[in-house]
Parts: structure tokens; sequence; C-alpha cells
């Protein structure tokens, strides 16, 4: 189990210059857990501390000391240009790598976590360091989790805003968990596990995006083409109802399909290797990129949270 520290920050921070006021950008809460600092700013900024996020790029102190040094130099390091593409790429632009606040009177070097993100794949996949094992496994397991969400957890913060994004998953797992008859499963349920590795980086449903439709049509088509009835039985229609303030509501109960259990192994093996490995979900996900105005290297990361990168 992961050791941590937890402390709150004073209603208001000091500063080392009494000129430079109250910091608009005080630590809110901060902890350290394995070695790795982090927190979260007032203004609801995860970050990692300089020291932390060293930690887990494999790498001494120093190295993350230099990109934030050299952040504005007219000359920049490789690594620095690097990091900016990546974070150019994503839609992003940091005019600073870490902002410098304080915590009570220890000063803290706080690098926010999309920055935090773009350094860890740079030393994860270019760097070729001696500690970019680290920072490859680093990578993968926060990638998975969504780096945001994994300090909000591990600090014990909560985010309305974000909360509240939650909430129509938390209404459709509600409104489907035991609609499905018994021995049969329905979609929707089955991509629970896809639809928060997609929350967790920003992608989250509503009634706009509802991948499980995508995903259903896809699979009845499979199911048909392959004769799949022949070797598991005849599929069944349940009552599929969306949350009242969809639009798809107003024709609630919709008749929605359901599936033998004993298929369910293989719908597992095509939606691993047909739907998501042969490319549609990555064609379906750009589509909704385009749509909702996310950066196209929102694509790439959703890939790589899903073991395809």
């Amino acid at each position: 189990m992961m050791s941590k520290s937890v402390a709150r920050m004073p209603k208001r921070a000091q500063v080392s210059n009494p000129d430079q006021g109250v910091l608009d950008l005080a630590v809110e809460c901060q902890i350290e857990s394995d070695g790795v600092g982090m927190g979260v700013l007032k203004d609801g900024t995860p970050f990692l501390n300089q020291r932390g996020l060293a930690r887990l790029c494999g790498v001494q102190n120093k190295y993350i000391g230099l990109i934030s040094s050299g952040w504005d130099s007219s000359e920049p390091s490789a690594a620095v240009k690097r990091i900016k593409e990546i974070l150019f790429e994503q839609g992003v632009d940091f005019s600073t790598a870490a902002h410098e606040t304080f915590f009570g009177n220890v000063r803290v070097l706080a690098y926010p976590d999309e920055i935090c993100m773009a350094t860890l794949e740079y030393y994860a996949f270019e760097a070729n360091l001696q500690g970019q094992s680290i920072a490859l496994d680093s990578y993968r397991r926060l990638s998975r989790f969504g780096l945001k969400q994994y300090i909000y957890t591990r600090t014990g913060y909560s985010n309305r805003q974000e909360e509240d994004m939650w909430r129509i998953f938390k209404d459709r797992v509600s409104l489907t968990y035991d609609a499905v008859p018994e021995g049969f499963f329905g979609v929707f349920k089955e991509l629970a596990d896809l639809i928060v590795t997609l929350g967790m980086k920003g992608l989250h449903i509503d009634e706009k995006f509802v991948p499980d439709i995508s995903v259903g049509q896809a699979w009845s088509k499979h199911w048909k083409e392959r004769g799949l009835e022949m070797r598991f039985g005849a599929r069944r229609k349940y009552a599929h109802n969306y949350p009242d303030y969809f639009p798809q509501a107003v024709s609630n109960p919709q008749l929605a399909s359901c599936y033998p259990e004993d298929a369910l192994g293989e719908f597992r093996r095509w939606f691993r290797h047909d739907y998501i490995g042969d490319g549609r979900f990555k064609r379906y996900l750009s589509k909704k990129v385009k749509e909702r105005g996310l950066p196209e290297g929102y694509i790439e990361r959703a890939m790589v949270a899903l073991n395809k990168e």
C-alpha cells in the first residue's frame, strides 16, 4: 500500500517578497506518496513537484530543473523543444514549465499535470537515458488512470466540475444495472471500463458522445454476418432507458439487443482485436474530437490508455 502524508494549506500563502502580495496560484493541498510529491493548486490544477516528476521520469532532479530554467530560453535544449512540441500537438501552450509558489514557508515548484505528462512522454520514448524503463512504466500506468484523476484521488481533492461530468455515467449505469435479463449481457455494461478510461482522459459521455451505440451497431453487424446465433443462441430485446435529461429519453424505453452470456468471450475478442485493433474506434474518436474541438493528441493518449499505442 502506498504511504502518504497529507497537509492542508493555510488560508493565506506566504511569499518571499512582501511586495508580491498573495499568490493567485497558492497550494490547496499537497502530499508525498512513495517519494513523489504532488498536490492541487487553489484553481484546481493538479501538479507534481520537481523531485516527484524527476522520480517518475527516472532522472536526477537537475534534469527537470534545467527544463524549467530553460523554458523561455532563446536557444532551448532539445528536451524543452520536444516537450513544447508535444504540448503544441495537444493544443496546449504554457508560458512557464512550473509555477513557483509556497506551501506554508516551503517553496514549491508546481509542474501542472499536462506539463508532467508531456515531460514523462519525452523521457519514456525519446530521451534514451538510463532511467527510460522507469519513465515508460510511469507513463503507461498514469496514462491508463489519468494523472489528473490520480492526483485528485491521492490527495482526496474534490472537484465539483469533475463530479458533474461523471454524473451522466453514473446515471446511465443506474438505469442499466439490472435491466438486462439473466443469462444475457448488454453492450453498455461491457464498455464500462472503456468509458471510465476515456473519462479519465477528459472525454466524458453525454447525449452527443454515446460510444455504446457505435459499438452496438458494429457488434450487431458482426453477429449477423458470422451467424453467431447458430453458435450461441438467439439474442433478445430489453428495455433500455436514457436519463431524462437526454434528448433520446423522449422515446424511453428503447428496445436494445442483449446477447447470450456464452458469447461474452467472442464479444471481448471482437472488441479488442476488430473494433479497437482494426482502427474503427480510433476513427470514431477522431470524429468526436473534431466535433468537440479536443486536441488531436487526445486520440494518441486515449489509445495508449487502451494499450493500443
